[in-house]
């Protein structure tokens, strides 16, 4: 990990003499997705030698899907996708395409309730044994019946110390006035939601209609008063690197990325709480490619490949064995390795009823509509 900080300092150089670019982050012709709110067009293949994997954009070290494929022989047919949503608006249009897919966790919960994922055979995947104990058995999958964390982290608030003169301790200081058109919000129904749920005194869960009125409202008045500079996803990151805004509510990996580009970014879980979650790794019932799908998902539980892919998007790992060959570089860090105090005000996403979810969707149309 020293080694790669001292690669991203050249990288700031660099970076420095193009603030004007909008994101280093560019789908290529394999990705599904070329916006956050758009549909994904996945390009799988059916037969052959190969694995179809879904992931999130940014989430892997590309280098080590061509060790995959140089170590096994089998080519890994990489798609991308930037929302929950979009993702499973996918897998249900496209019966078969997937092999391996990347959901949170609040969405392995609905798959299940669909009957969309296959149960993990473990004595085929034995590197799962790396995971801490403490993951397995979460209660959107016990005992990880049909999952395997990948990644795990907080959403929270990255700020810049030179535009930001006081603690950043509440979620309230995303409606400060002081800081118009120096916001980011996150274009995610769940996440933004959520955080303006906690900032009222509500669960990220909550049912209660009145309580997401209320958050609507919020979010409204947020945009109204010209606070917020734009609702984005993956851009984010570098924008906040480039010195583009004051505050960003962000994902804690993507907190590390630019807090490593950028030495005056910071990073804070508010003291109302937060979201923490996990991002597993599901195999699709339908999957042509079943046993190429264990072989990948094993691979990426091997603590060597788990620590690359650590050190590569600056999530938190569920690897116990990759953290140990990571040692104090990861541990030191509050952003990877978030205290218990922090862990402990902090709530994992439940899903939500289709029954509920128009209602969530009408709310979030009704916040981007805002003039």
């Amino acid at each position: 990990m020293k080694l790669r900080k001292i690669a991203l300092l050249i990288v700031v150089t660099l970076f420095a003499l193009l603030l004007t670019a909008c994101s280093t982050s560019t789908p290529d012709a394999a990705s599904p997705t070329d916006a956050p709110d758009t549909a994904a067009t996945p390009v799988p293949v059916q037969s052959g030698n190969v694995v179809n994997v879904f992931n999130w954009e940014d989430y892997i070290d590309e280098s080590v899907l061509e060790q995959f494929e140089q170590e096994t022989g089998i080519h890994v047919n990489y798609m991308r996708f930037t929302t929950n949503e979009d993702m499973m608006v996918q897998v249900e249009a496209n019966p078969g395409a997937f092999d391996v897919v990347f959901p949170s966790d609040y969405m392995v919960e609905r798959m299940l309730k669909k009957g969309l994922l296959a149960e993990i055979n473990h004595d085929n995947i034995p590197n799962a044994a790396n995971i801490m104990e403490s993951l397995r058995n979460p209660s959107y999958d016990p005992n990880g019946a049909h999952s395997i964390p990948y990644m795990w982290g907080t959403v929270g608030i990255l700020y810049n110390t030179k535009m930001v003169d006081e603690p950043v301790d509440s979620w309230g200081i995303l409606w400060n006035e002081k800081y118009a058109n120096n916001v980011f919000m996150m274009d995610s129904i769940r996440d933004s939601m959520g955080v303006t749920l906690k900032y009222l005194g509500y669960s990220v869960n909550s049912r209660d209609v009145n309580a997401l009125e209320a958050a609507k409202q919020k979010l409204i008045e947020q945009k109204q008063k010209g606070i917020v500079k734009a609702y984005q996803v993956d851009e984010t990151k570098d924008k906040m690197v480039a010195g583009e805004a004051a505050l960003a509510v962000m994902w804690s990996g993507d907190a590390q990325y630019a807090i490593d580009l950028n030495p005056d970014l910071a990073y804070a879980v508010p003291m109302e709480g937060s979201n923490i979650w996990v991002d597993p790794m599901v195999i699709l019932k339908d999957a042509k490619n079943m046993s190429n799908a264990e072989k990948f998902v094993d691979f990426l539980c091997r603590p060597d490949i788990a620590q690359k892919n650590c050190e590569a998007i600056w999530y938190s790992s569920p690897n116990s064995t990759a953290i140990e060959l990571m040692g104090e570089d990861y541990t030191s860090s509050p952003v990877m390795n978030p205290s218990q105090d922090v862990i402990d005000r902090c709530e994992f996403f439940n899903d939500i009823d289709e029954t509920f979810m128009p209602i969530y969707n009408a709310l979030w149309k009704e916040v981007k509509n805002a003039k």
